[in-house]
């Protein structure tokens, strides 16, 4: 249910809340919260609720430190973990300036001008988050380790899978919260495990997948587990995926799924700093179905992109490369506009690669262009970038590229 600010102020005052956390993320999409108690609400929905900028990375520094967090009450939900008497919320923010000017970094308020352009061409994105993570056992003095919770494979069940229970939490919580779970299982890695959605419009997906990530460390937490997000825990196992299912309706009813892949596949290697942030980001690629050539099949699991079999409103491409540690408001962000970009100019797929690319010879794989191969590849290839300039502001390309 979505609520309009008044709808927000009597929900709180009828169902015994006490604490409102009012949320964000950083640029590399750590979130972050401020709990303000519910007698400051209506001020928080007027002025909004100042916060000191300078303790964030990129956020500003001791000169100009202050911006304002402004709760947008139709991302209203109860924290199911939290007490029932004394309850706890959270809603998701837009960020400003005192002036009232939108703040450069706040990557949320990107996504929503992204989908903002997008309806305004006629078109619609939709996505669908696919995050796989690991569970690891905690030390006698609660301190993470990296001994896998069980050693099951692929869709093994229990005993095997110790992450049954824990995955069945995790997806009852997030069913409280308004957020339904397609399907979980656990992966390949030992201790992997992975949750899947059904798409939804990308604000709502973009807010999901934060959610998703908060939900999952808690509940894990309570269960005396480590939760790792993070692109390749274990060197000599999978790593950690972040597979981005992505459709496209047009407002007059067009197909536009091929050209929509073509664009980001002319962009990926342009966006790649942004879908893979990190050092270890780049370790994952080319094992364990991670991918590491620019190419596109139906089906194949050795692609950048694969057409997953699926008909009518199922159908969609799905982009393997990025890992959990992107911002998925800047990952959906650049995704519509390589989208758009392939849509507008009529874009042709390239040859399609129906080809196991981790077996392939050395002659087949030289027709193929390579992904970046490591984030001072990926940064720049960003940085000279005119698609990523058009559309990501200097500070973040700044931070991301020169940190």
């Amino acid at each position: 249910m979505k609520y309009s600010k008044e709808e927000v102020i009597q929900y709180i005052q009828e169902e015994d809340v006490k604490f409102i956390r009012l949320a964000f993320c950083d640029v590399f999409g750590k979130q972050k919260n401020i709990s303000i108690m519910p007698t400051e609400l209506p001020r928080a929905f007027e002025y909004g609720i100042a916060f000191d900028a300078s303790s964030i990375v990129g956020f500003g520094d001791e000169t100009h430190s202050d911006l304002l967090l402004h709760p947008e009450a139709e991302t209203l939900t109860v924290l199911p973990w939290r007490p029932e008497h004394g309850r706890v919320v959270r809603m998701f923010c837009s960020i400003s300036y005192p002036d009232g000017r939108p703040f450069a970094c706040d990557t949320r308020s990107l996504l929503k001008k992204a989908v903002e352009d997008a309806k305004k061409a006629g078109y619609t994105f939709a996505f669908g988050a696919e995050q796989e993570f690991y569970l690891f056992e905690l030390d006698e003095k609660d301190r993470p380790t990296k001994i896998p919770y069980d050693n099951a494979g692929y869709l093994d069940i229990a005993p095997e899978d110790k992450g049954e229970n824990i995955r069945r939490e995790i997806c009852l919580t997030l069913e409280q919260m308004g957020i339904c779970p397609e399907s979980s299982h656990h992966e390949e890695g030992p201790g992997q495990n992975e949750i899947d959605f059904r798409y939804s419009e990308a604000l709502t997906a973009a807010d999901n997948t934060m959610t998703f990530q908060t939900v999952v460390k808690t509940v894990a937490r309570r269960n005396g587990i480590h939760v790792d997000f993070s692109p390749k825990p274990l060197d000599d196992q999978p790593g950690n995926g972040f597979h981005i299912n992505m459709s496209v309706k047009a407002d007059d009813g067009s197909n536009n799924i091929c050209p929509m892949i073509a664009g980001v596949l002319e962009k990926v290697g342009d966006m790649t700093a942004f879908l893979n942030p990190t050092e270890d980001s780049y370790k994952r690629f080319g094992n364990s179905k991670a991918p590491s050539y620019i190419s596109w099949s139906s089906e194949n699991r050795s692609q950048l992109v694969r057409i997953p079999a699926a008909v009518g409103e199922y159908r969609r491409a799905e982009l393997r490369s990025p890992d959990p540690t992107a911002n998925p408001y800047l990952a959906f962000t650049l995704m519509i506009y390589a989208g758009l970009y392939g849509i507008q100019n009529n874009l042709e797929l390239p040859m399609v690669a129906d080809i196991n690319l981790f077996k392939a010879d050395t002659e087949t794989l030289a027709k193929y262009k390579k992904l970046p191969t490591d984030l001072k590849s990926a940064c720049n290839v960003a940085i000279n970038s005119d698609f990523i300039k058009s559309h990501i502001p200097y500070e973040i390309l700044d931070i991301y590229c020169n940190k």
